[in-house]
């Protein structure tokens, strides 16, 4: 689901439905003395052709022609033939990106994306006045980010992912005030977020993940109360996370994860009435989990996974009705696992893994019609499995695995149709394996070992399903 992707897809679409179809326009006569502008314009494109390796592209129709610059393939030009667009997407492009684009003083859209482009962004570019939408995503773009580009006072759009750019984010974007959206993901930027970007209270979407930025989160960027998503993921940020982010009311996606995070989940987040992600996995963050993140009523994912989160899960967490994937695993965290889970009939996934949680399983996740995952393996469970999972009607996976679950296997697991793996290693069940799970015909993983009073009988029946089952660890019943 990347938030990039379709972003710059509806931003280029929207300027090609301005300006009309690319090549559609009808063909005008061209007089054999250019007026100086257009003559700048046809030049900047001559010199765009040759430094990208315009005799081997897919597509070079009227390239290079005495045909009117609107129709060249990829240019879209006023009705007095001024260029406003210049859009290729993929096509063989190659090469560098001359300096003599930043003569195209009407240009509105410049979008060459999913190329093979290398070599610097010109830091001409930054004298196009017009300029609304500068898209260079999927390329091999090096050196830095030109601060000139924060001279693009009518720029709505800055997409620079997927390059190799590297050097720090200039301070000088802050300057872009109708900016919506800035993608800078998956480069090798480095240094600090400049806090000058809490500036731009026009911003949608900031997305900076898959960089190497480090220091601290700017509390500035909780001024952006138009910002739909959040994307810090994948850096080498470290200290808190911004108690500010909870004025955020317009945020719908906020992803940190996989960063050097420290401290206290901040109970402000609970504040973000509209957020349906909120990843903050993968860091190093502290402290228990807020019961006021169950005040986020629109949340759809929750991710705050391999952190060293301490106390317990708050029950508070049963009121997110739309919850699908709840990951809590490889924390710290303690007590029980509250009842309250059984509410979330949305959910498709609850990992509890990798914790120190105790007591008995709730019966009431059994209510969890929707569940395709649920693993609490790595705890210090106690008592019988319920036969109440037995309902899960959607379960694909259920791992119980190095806990401390006592009693036989409930006949009704049998009942899980859908079950692909099953893995109860390491307990201390007994009895024989009931036949009853037997009707589970779409089982590919069975994992049984390390419970001293458990086996697979030897019955024809039983051990023709053991045998069409691709991985099976366990023993079978003395004869």
């Amino acid at each position: 689901m990347r938030f990039g992707n379709a972003l710059v897809t509806m931003a280029l679409l929207a300027g090609l439905a301005l300006t009309g179809l690319l090549g559609c326009a009808p063909a005008a006569p061209t007089s054999t003395a250019e007026p100086p502008d257009f003559a700048a314009d046809r030049a900047a494109l001559e010199a765009f052709y040759h430094a990208t390796g315009g005799p081997e592209w897919d597509s070079n129709k009227k390239w290079l022609s005495d045909e009117p610059l609107g129709t060249w393939f990829g240019i879209e030009t006023t009705d007095n033939g001024r260029v406003t667009s210049l859009i290729i997407r993929g096509n063989n492009l190659s090469g560098s990106i001359p300096a003599e684009l930043g003569n195209l003083s009407n240009l509105e859209t410049l979008g060459i994306v999913a190329s093979q482009l290398t070599g610097p962004i010109p830091p001409e570019l930054g004298s196009l006045p017009n300029l609304k939408i500068l898209s260079l995503d999927g390329n091999e773009l090096t050196g830095s980010i030109p601060p000139e580009l924060g001279n693009l006072s009518n720029l709505g759009t800055l997409w620079l992912g997927d390059n190799q750019l590297t050097g720090t984010i200039p301070p000088e974007l802050g300057n872009l005030s109708n900016l919506e959206f800035l993608v800078l993901y998956n480069n090798q930027l480095t240094g600090p977020i400049p806090p000058e970007l809490g500036n731009l209270s026009s911003l949608e979407g900031l997305e900076l993940s898959g960089n190497q930025l480090t220091g601290t989160i700017p509390p500035e960027l909780g001024n952006l109360s138009n910002l739909g998503n959040l994307s810090l993921s994948l850096n080498q940020l470290t200290g808190p996370i911004p108690p500010e982010l909870g004025n955020l009311s317009s945020l719908g996606y906020l992803f940190l994860s996989g960063n050097q995070l420290t401290e206290p989940v901040p109970p402000e987040l609970g504040n973000l009435s509209n957020l349906e992600t909120l990843g903050i996995g993968d860091n190093q963050l502290t402290g228990s989990i807020p019961p006021e993140l169950g005040n986020l009523s629109n949340l759809r994912t929750l991710w705050l996974d391999n952190n060293q989160l301490t106390g317990t899960i708050p029950p508070e967490l049963g009121n997110l009705s739309n919850l699908g994937t709840l990951w809590l695993y490889d924390n710290q965290l303690t007590g029980t696992i509250p009842p309250e889970l059984g509410n979330l009939s949305n959910l498709g996934t609850l990992w509890l893994g990798d914790n120190q949680l105790t007591g008995t399983i709730p019966p009431e996740l059994g209510n969890l019609s929707n569940l395709e995952w649920l693993s609490l393996d790595d705890n210090q469970l106690t008592g019988p499995i319920p036969a109440e999972l037995g309902n899960l009607s959607s379960l694909e996976r259920l791992n119980l695995d190095d806990n401390q679950l006592t009693g036989p296997i409930p006949a009704k697991l049998g009942n899980l149709s859908n079950l692909e793996s099953l893995n109860l290693k390491k307990n201390q069940l007994t009895g024989r394996i009931r036949l009853e799970l037997g009707n589970l015909s779409n089982l590919e993983v069975l994992e049984y070992a390390g419970n001293s009073g458990l086996c697979m009988p030897r019955s024809r029946s039983m051990q023709r399903w053991r045998r069409g089952i691709e991985w099976v660890e366990g023993p079978d019943c003395p004869p």
